[in-house]
């Protein structure tokens, strides 16, 4: 009698934590960004924040979706992703009307325009998707243009899967491309601040955030024994995590001087 009155209370706490689990897994992935967006929106400069932190991510959970239908996985980890897809589309969403609006000589540069060189914002380009302009990939002046790529690509890989979909060989790269691309989150930050030299403008607490829920996650990968790939990924993820903080820190102790920091404007891009 005594034990069924306990498992009357340990069930019900059992499917709270399960779903307590579930909803961290769904939406702490996107935490880390909300003390970044809310610095951006009040000092109205993205220059600290490297855009190119949103394409891996796009990048990496547009593959973790495709792969899961080649091996199917837990849902929460499904919604996790869509859940990603929606926030960098956000984050890009500010970055650009930010940048744009800082620009002093703003120039129309596109994922699709007619005119190989750069035009004026006010004045409306020709569009073609055969003039693809490589040497500003991801730093258009325009939300619509990064949709724009974000779809070619979902469905340029959507079709490549729908073909290859029955390859074990296929499927099981999908899902190690997909690991390794978000391994890689940091590195553009990483390069960006070796670049200027400075890490002004970024959110330390979302890289802190970062830091711990990747250390958290290959713990968990370690001790669950889970595949040596996504051991391997996740320890390459802390190590970028933890050299993005040790660059907060010399900057912190050796800033750069006054006229050096004024040589790039308020428009300029975060790589």
């Amino acid at each position: 009698m005594e034990a069924e009155g306990l498992d009357w209370l340990l069930v019900p706490l059992h499917q709270l934590v399960s779903w307590g689990a579930a909803a961290a897994m769904v939406f702490g992935g996107v935490v880390p960004y909300v003390p970044q967006y809310r610095d951006i929106r009040r000092t109205q400069n993205a220059d600290g924040f490297s855009t190119y932190v949103c394409l891996v991510l796009l990048v990496a959970n547009i593959l973790r979706i495709l792969f899961w239908f080649g091996r199917r996985f837990e849902s929460p980890l499904l919604w996790q992703s869509a859940i990603m897809i929606l926030t960098m589309l956000l984050m890009l969403k500010l970055c650009t009307e930010v940048r744009v609006a800082n620009e002093l000589n703003a120039r129309r540069r596109s994922f699709a325009a007619a005119d190989s060189k750069d035009e004026e914002v006010k004045v409306a380009p020709r569009r073609s998707f055969l003039d693809f302009d490589p040497h500003h990939f991801w730093q258009w002046s325009s939300f619509s243009d990064y949709v724009q790529c974000v779809l070619a690509f979902t469905g340029v890989a959507g079709y490549i899967t729908y073909l290859s979909i029955d390859s074990t060989l296929f499927v099981e790269t999908l899902g190690f491309l997909a690991v390794l691309t978000e391994a890689m989150l940091g590195v553009p930050q990483l390069y960006r601040n070796h670049h200027h030299q400075s890490t002004e403008g970024m959110s330390i607490k979302m890289v802190l955030m970062w830091t711990s829920g990747d250390a958290f996650k290959t713990a968990y990968f370690l001790l669950k024994g889970a595949p040596l790939q996504f051991s391997v990924c996740g320890l390459l993820q802390v190590l970028v995590d933890l050299a993005i903080l040790g660059q907060a820190y010399a900057f912190a102790r050796h800033p750069q001087k006054p006229a050096l920091h004024a040589v790039h404007p308020a428009g300029t891009k975060a790589l």
